[in-house]
């Protein structure tokens, strides 16, 4: 391994069994603490940013990176009763509503491509401040009424149910590290080359598929935990495309 990968590794175990729980050290610190160069510090302490670990603020230099909602996986979750629930308010920008189609989703939803889509595109944001981009498409003999609700506080399957529709009970996620389009950066107000959580979700009410949905969400501002122990695997898995 390269030298500052060694240093990153080690810098990570620290930081996991925290040691730096109160302060950082800075750069020169941490130069003369390891005997390395300042490009060797540098370019480990870079990737630890990346990864979400750490982050640069101005007047405090190097900070651990402590997010502020934290997520359990392997159950159904609502992403603003998740904010919610710890007392912050959630609130929605609409920045699109209509009738769309759309292949990719189509392909998961199990219906025609040129099949009628209803697309809900919601900035979402906890305490005012951007959180995730949120986009769900639904059959529009489904959705078709959430044309007409105000979405600035409330939640997707809470108005799916007050219109007499189907909520989804099951599905699956799958969870990646992406880099989010310029666009999508400037939406959540992270930098360019910034990373953030891409969530992908099929929610399907007794094995009926119902809802396509993909959510960038911001790294440093939420996390996922899951519990887990010896066993078998559930039977619901996302299939290649």
């Amino acid at each position: 391994m390269p030298l500052w990968a060694q240093l990153e590794a080690d810098l990570r175990s620290r930081i996991e069994a925290g040691e730096f729980d109160e302060s950082f050290p800075t750069d020169l610190e941490l130069t003369e603490a390891y005997e390395v160069s300042r490009h060797t510090v540098r370019e480990a302490v870079r990737n630890l940013n990346k990864t979400g670990l750490l982050k640069r603020e101005r007047g405090r230099g190097t900070v651990l990176n402590r997010a502020e909602f934290e997520q359990s996986l392997g159950t159904l979750y609502s992403l603003f009763q998740s904010v919610e629930s710890t007392g912050v308010e959630q609130t929605n920008q609409v920045k699109r509503l209509e009738v769309v189609s759309d292949i990719e989703a189509a392909s998961h939803l199990g219906v025609d491509e040129k099949t009628e889509l209803v697309l809900l595109e919601r900035l979402r944001l906890a305490a005012g401040l951007p959180l995730a981009i949120d986009r769900a498409w639904l059959p529009l003999k489904i959705a078709e009424p959430l044309s007409s609700v105000n979405w600035e506080r409330t939640a997707l399957y809470d108005e799916l149910s007050n219109c007499g529709a189907p909520v989804p009970n099951q599905g699956w996620e799958r969870l990646t590290p992406v880099v989010p389009s310029e666009t999508d950066c400037g939406l959540l107000g992270l930098g360019v080359g910034d990373a953030a959580f891409f969530l992908e979700r099929l929610g399907q009410r007794d094995g009926q598929p119902l809802e396509w949905r993909t959510t960038i969400i911001r790294g440093d501002r939420y996390r996922f935990v899951t519990d887990w122990s010896t066993g078998g695997r559930s039977e619901l898995r996302p299939r290649a495309i």
